[in-house]
């Protein structure tokens, strides 16, 4: 390997990230604390601060270093030194962004920004109004632009593919179709049986008033004790939870609030901060660099789904956490411990993803799925997203969507065109599963230490087994490594079947 040539591509590239991450805090503070009036502005803002990377990373001079450094690259033997590894993951990484970013001109990366700036503003005022015509002008043409990004990447025989492969490396919607073909009938046969089984637990079990204040005291606290540092970390208010890493020691997290139920926040919080301790457990000496970032979204997914379901979810993180959450809330005191992880628990069909049940969850990312689709592939005009929406969901769950903003508009997603992204989540639901599965083989005494609130075996194990490598792996690839065997379904529908029957 050129030595030279790699040391150029890695001051380059690390110059973009820092772009990049300038123009993360400026997504960030349009979600929480922007006001309407600057919504405008900040679209130029970001659209230019995209253009300069874009310009920057497909630069004739990135091929011609890569091309030196690849000349003299060679094979990684089994025992290669940890600098040799980080040097070809970074090398393999830095070959497909290069490869896939010089496909776009930068008028459409430009023009990507900018809507998706002004969508977003849009989506979230059509769905305080619950009005998908007010949207739909701007979902059009990022539909439109992603079909042009499509087809400027190239794919072989479904569009949508070229988006999937920007979220999970490898994957195909085929391949996606059949899983989901497979899983749907499998979880739908769960739904009877297990809500039936919930309905010991009353609907109104923790009805209750629950101060914001309060809320995030105990969010805080929940945080900090499975690892999330807050000295390198904080959490905000929005309107779709989300977590996003701006850089080494700066990592957001964000929720809503409910005062008539706090375990809409808590285990958003959960969730995003499965989210956040992956990236806090990334290399911080290759930030910015393939070693140094997320492997795939079904990686990243299974982090939060791991924490928010298979931790906090269990009886026993409330046998630990109940006292906790009676001294801020002290109506729960005179609950018990499996009242309250049988209520938050609570299999229900309902019309929100984010705060649906695992058992009826895959099921909404099945539906968006199918509509994503058809969207990008131009079987479904996005005029009629809402009417197939609500037949579909229908079929799905059983249930009449009773307005758009619990139908269609629910998810930010769209506004931010992230087309391909939704599939991440049912795959993250799998490797969650099936990592929890194997740590519970490995682990000795694991199902103790969660239970007294220990959870620093858990976040080590999965420091040493995924959070390191970076992009050295795939998807599949550092499942294999982490577990010893590809991801199947078997894990997560043994998982349901013994949480909810």
């Amino acid at each position: 390997m050129s030595i030279t040539a790699y040391h150029h591509l890695h001051d380059r590239l690390r110059e973009a990230a820092l772009l990049r991450s300038a123009a993360g805090v400026l997504g960030w503070d349009q979600e929480t604390y922007l006001p309407p009036r600057g919504v405008a502005w900040r679209a130029e803002q970001l659209a230019v601060l995209s253009g300069r990377v874009h310009r920057m990373v497909t630069a004739p001079e990135i091929g011609e270093w890569l091309a030196a450094a690849e000349t003299a690259a060679v094979p990684l033997p089994a025992d290669a030194p940890p600098d040799a590894v980080v040097a070809d993951t970074n090398l393999r990484g830095w070959r497909r962004a290069y490869d896939r970013a010089t496909r776009l001109p930068v008028d459409l990366v430009e023009e990507w920004t900018r809507t998706t700036s002004l969508a977003q503003n849009v989506w979230a005022e059509a769905r305080r109004t619950s009005d998908f015509a007010l949207f739909q002008p701007h979902l059009e043409k990022l539909v439109g632009l992603a079909r042009r990004k499509a087809d400027a990447w190239g794919w072989q025989t479904c569009r949508y593919d070229a988006l999937l492969d920007e979220y999970e490396p490898g994957a195909r919607s085929a391949e996606l179709a059949a899983l989901f073909a497979e899983l749907g009938p499998q979880i739908s046969a769960l739904v009877g049986p297990a809500t039936e089984k919930a309905a010991r637990f009353p609907r109104d079990l923790l009805a209750g008033r629950y101060p914001v204040a309060a809320q995030q005291a105990f969010n805080r606290e929940v945080a900090q004790a499975i690892g999330f540092d807050f000295t390198a970390g904080r959490i905000d208010t929005t309107t779709h939870p989300f977590c996003t890493g701006l850089g080494p020691g700066d990592t957001r997290l964000t929720t809503r609030y409910d005062e008539t139920d706090f375990t809409s926040s808590l285990y958003g919080v959960l969730h995003e901060a499965g989210h956040g301790l992956y990236d806090q457990g990334l290399n911080r000496a290759e930030w910015g660099q393939p070693a140094g970032d997320a492997c795939s979204l079904g990686i990243h997914e299974s982090q939060s789904r791991l924490w928010e379901n298979h931790v906090g979810g269990s009886r026993a993180f409330w046998d630990h956490w109940l006292p906790r959450a009676a001294h801020h809330f002290p109506h729960l005191a005179r609950r018990t411990p499996e009242e309250i992880a049988g209520a938050a628990a609570r299999v229900q069909p309902s019309f929100i993803r984010v705060e649906a049940d695992e058992v009826t969850y895959d099921l909404h990312i099945i539906l968006r799925f199918e509509i994503e689709r058809a969207l990008i592939e131009g079987h479904l005009p996005v005029a009629e997203v809402p009417g197939v929406w609500n037949e579909t969901f229908r079929s799905l769950l059983g249930l009449a969507v009773p307005d758009d903003a619990r139908g269609c508009l629910q998810d930010v997603h769209w506004s931010f065109g992230l087309f391909g992204y939704f599939p991440t989540y049912t795959l993250g639901n799998l490797n969650a599963a099936q990592l929890m599965h194997h740590a519970r083989r490995v682990l000795p005494g694991l199902e103790q230490s969660l239970a007294a609130g220990t959870y620093a075996p858990l976040l080590g194990w999965l420091r040493q087994s995924l959070h390191i490598h970076g992009q050295r792996f795939d998807g599949p690839g550092l499942m294999r490594h982490a577990t010893g065997e590809p991801v199947t379904g078997r894990a997560f529908l043994n998982h349901l079947q013994s949480k909810f029957l």
